[in-house]
Protein backbone atom coordinates (compact mmCIF):
# COMPACT_ATOMS: atom_id res chain seq x y z
CA UNK A 1 0.00 0.00 0.00
CA UNK A 2 1.56 3.31 -0.90
CA UNK A 3 0.40 6.28 1.11
CA UNK A 4 0.85 10.47 0.90
CA UNK A 5 0.56 13.26 3.09
CA UNK A 6 -1.35 16.02 1.02
CA UNK A 7 -2.80 19.93 1.95
CA UNK A 8 -5.53 20.75 1.61
CA UNK A 9 -7.97 23.54 3.21
CA UNK A 10 -9.28 21.47 5.85
CA UNK A 11 -5.71 20.64 6.89
CA UNK A 12 -3.82 17.46 5.72
CA UNK A 13 -4.96 14.77 4.39
CA UNK A 14 -3.68 11.26 4.53
CA UNK A 15 -3.92 9.56 1.05
CA UNK A 16 -3.55 5.69 0.58
CA UNK A 17 -3.96 3.19 -2.10
CA UNK A 18 -3.11 0.09 -4.26
CA UNK A 19 -2.61 -1.43 -7.19
CA UNK A 20 -6.95 -2.29 -6.88
CA UNK A 21 -7.40 1.75 -6.14
CA UNK A 22 -7.78 4.40 -3.74
CA UNK A 23 -8.12 2.80 -0.28
CA UNK A 24 -7.89 5.64 1.92
CA UNK A 25 -8.86 9.30 2.20
CA UNK A 26 -8.45 10.30 5.93
CA UNK A 27 -8.96 13.69 7.07
CA UNK A 28 -7.40 14.67 10.50
CA UNK A 29 -3.75 13.38 9.14
CA UNK A 30 -2.20 15.81 12.43
CA UNK A 31 -3.59 13.03 14.59
CA UNK A 32 -1.34 10.00 14.78
CA UNK A 33 -2.29 7.02 12.36
CA UNK A 34 -0.66 3.58 12.73
CA UNK A 35 0.88 3.12 8.98
CA UNK A 36 1.17 -1.18 8.54
CA UNK A 37 4.46 -2.12 7.94
CA UNK A 38 3.51 -3.13 4.48
CA UNK A 39 2.50 1.05 3.58
CA UNK A 40 5.06 2.98 1.56
CA UNK A 41 5.81 6.30 1.22
CA UNK A 42 4.14 6.93 -2.59
CA UNK A 43 6.50 7.71 -5.19
CA UNK A 44 4.15 9.22 -7.54
CA UNK A 45 1.05 6.40 -7.56
CA UNK A 46 -1.21 8.92 -6.01
CA UNK A 47 -0.44 11.79 -8.00
CA UNK A 48 -3.56 11.97 -9.88
CA UNK A 49 -6.13 11.72 -6.65
CA UNK A 50 -4.07 14.97 -5.43
CA UNK A 51 -4.56 16.14 -8.37
CA UNK A 52 -8.06 16.21 -8.67
CA UNK A 53 -8.70 16.96 -4.99
CA UNK A 54 -7.05 19.85 -5.78
CA UNK A 55 -8.99 20.52 -8.19
CA UNK A 56 -11.77 19.95 -5.98
CA UNK A 57 -10.99 22.32 -3.57
CA UNK A 58 -10.55 24.87 -6.39
CA UNK A 59 -14.07 24.60 -7.21
CA UNK A 60 -12.72 23.48 -10.70
CA UNK A 61 -14.25 19.78 -10.42
CA UNK A 62 -17.49 18.55 -9.39
CA UNK A 63 -16.91 14.14 -9.81
CA UNK A 64 -14.01 12.47 -8.96
CA UNK A 65 -12.26 9.77 -12.06
CA UNK A 66 -10.59 7.50 -9.70
CA UNK A 67 -10.89 4.09 -8.79
CA UNK A 68 -11.62 3.32 -5.68
CA UNK A 69 -11.34 0.20 -3.49
CA UNK A 70 -12.56 0.27 -0.02
CA UNK A 71 -12.34 -2.30 2.64
CA UNK A 72 -15.79 -2.99 4.00
CA UNK A 73 -18.97 -5.57 4.16
CA UNK A 74 -21.32 -5.88 1.13
CA UNK A 75 -23.86 -3.36 2.65
CA UNK A 76 -21.19 -0.93 3.45
CA UNK A 77 -20.19 -0.92 -0.30
CA UNK A 78 -23.56 -1.01 -1.06
CA UNK A 79 -23.96 2.33 0.92
CA UNK A 80 -20.73 4.16 0.00
CA UNK A 81 -21.90 3.10 -3.73
CA UNK A 82 -25.09 5.22 -3.42
CA UNK A 83 -22.98 7.91 -1.89
CA UNK A 84 -21.69 8.92 -5.14
CA UNK A 85 -25.06 8.92 -6.78
CA UNK A 86 -25.81 11.82 -4.56
CA UNK A 87 -25.18 15.44 -6.85
CA UNK A 88 -22.23 17.45 -6.14
CA UNK A 89 -24.12 20.86 -4.51
CA UNK A 90 -27.24 18.67 -2.91
CA UNK A 91 -27.84 16.27 0.21
CA UNK A 92 -30.26 13.42 1.24
CA UNK A 93 -31.36 12.51 4.57
CA UNK A 94 -30.50 9.36 6.01
CA UNK A 95 -33.40 8.19 5.19
CA UNK A 96 -33.38 9.41 1.52
CA UNK A 97 -29.84 7.16 1.57
CA UNK A 98 -31.46 4.31 3.11
CA UNK A 99 -34.53 4.10 0.56
CA UNK A 100 -31.98 4.66 -2.31
CA UNK A 101 -30.72 1.60 -1.39
CA UNK A 102 -34.22 -0.37 -1.18
CA UNK A 103 -33.92 -0.79 2.75
CA UNK A 104 -36.28 2.43 4.18
CA UNK A 105 -35.92 0.12 7.36
CA UNK A 106 -32.29 0.92 8.24
CA UNK A 107 -31.72 4.31 8.63
CA UNK A 108 -29.12 3.72 11.55
CA UNK A 109 -27.60 0.57 9.58
CA UNK A 110 -27.16 3.67 6.87
CA UNK A 111 -25.94 5.77 9.11
CA UNK A 112 -23.18 3.75 10.93
CA UNK A 113 -22.03 2.29 7.29
CA UNK A 114 -21.57 6.43 5.94
CA UNK A 115 -19.38 6.76 9.31
CA UNK A 116 -17.57 4.26 8.12
CA UNK A 117 -16.36 5.13 4.76
CA UNK A 118 -12.63 5.41 4.62
CA UNK A 119 -12.63 7.32 1.58
CA UNK A 120 -13.73 10.95 2.68
CA UNK A 121 -14.60 13.25 0.01
CA UNK A 122 -14.52 11.60 -2.94
CA UNK A 123 -16.85 9.16 -1.41
CA UNK A 124 -19.14 12.22 -0.25
CA UNK A 125 -20.81 11.13 2.82
CA UNK A 126 -20.34 14.77 4.07
CA UNK A 127 -23.51 15.19 1.72
CA UNK A 128 -25.66 13.46 4.38
CA UNK A 129 -27.42 15.49 6.66
CA UNK A 130 -30.68 15.19 9.16
CA UNK A 131 -33.76 14.99 8.07
CA UNK A 132 -34.75 17.85 9.29
CA UNK A 133 -32.04 19.72 7.27
CA UNK A 134 -29.29 20.23 9.86
CA UNK A 135 -25.87 18.83 10.06
CA UNK A 136 -25.18 15.69 11.82
CA UNK A 137 -22.58 13.95 12.84
CA UNK A 138 -19.22 13.94 10.92
CA UNK A 139 -16.17 11.73 11.21
CA UNK A 140 -13.94 14.62 10.02
CA UNK A 141 -15.93 16.65 12.30
CA UNK A 142 -18.67 18.85 11.97
CA UNK A 143 -16.61 22.15 10.58
CA UNK A 144 -15.19 20.52 7.97
CA UNK A 145 -18.71 19.05 6.85
CA UNK A 146 -19.85 22.43 6.69
CA UNK A 147 -16.73 23.79 4.60
CA UNK A 148 -17.08 21.10 2.08
CA UNK A 149 -21.08 21.86 1.90
CA UNK A 150 -20.28 25.42 1.47
CA UNK A 151 -17.67 24.30 -1.09
CA UNK A 152 -20.09 22.66 -2.97
CA UNK A 153 -22.91 25.45 -2.88
CA UNK A 154 -25.08 23.08 -0.38
CA UNK A 155 -24.99 25.04 2.34
CA UNK A 156 -25.52 28.52 3.26
CA UNK A 157 -24.38 30.15 6.96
Amino acid sequence: MHYRYHDSPLGPLLIAGDEEGLRLLHMDAAQPWELASDWYPDAGELDEACRQLDEYFAGQREHFELRLAPAGTTFQRRVWQALQEIPYGRTWSYSELARYIDKPEAVRAVGTANGANPIAIVIPCHRVIGSNGTLTGYAGGLERKQQLLQLEGAWLL
